[in-house]
């Protein structure tokens, strides 16, 4: 029994396509960063093949390796997530706020508070001399 493997030629467009929009860039976005227009962005994006100059173009607008986009792997990326979903990590990133927003308001309303007592009692004190 004889096992073949079939090796994908990975289709750069698309993998930049997908990490651009993984990260949330817009296709406007990142031909402003490269200095290209929209249009070519989405001829970069639909073909299969780019040159090297063009990918560390993209890499260095998207902030990503080179390799990020020649190796990129929708499967490996679902799975990341879905192995990681309700992993322990992903609680560590809360962040724990090191005063309470309540307190700060309450200060608020007493600077504010303050500040109306002195309007008042300036107001009391030019109809004291007006009078």
């Amino acid at each position: 029994m004889e096992t073949t493997f079939e090796t994908k030629k990975s289709d750069y467009g698309y993998n930049a396509k997908r990490l651009r929009e993984i990260l949330g860039v817009k296709q406007e976005e990142l031909a402003e960063r490269i200095g290209v227009s929209q249009q070519t962005v989405s001829r970069f994006e639909s073909t299969p093949q780019l040159d090297d100059e063009t990918l560390d173009k993209i890499a260095a607008a998207l902030n990503i390796s080179v390799d990020a986009i020649k190796n990129f792997s929708e499967d490996a990326a679902i799975n990341f997530v879905a192995n990681t979903f309700h992993d322990s990590t992903v609680a560590n990133t809360y962040h724990q706020c090191s005063f309470n927003p309540l307190d700060k308001v309450i200060e608020l309303y007493e600077r504010m508070l303050k500040a109306e007592q002195e309007k008042v009692q300036l107001l009391q004190e030019v109809l004291k001399d007006k009078k």
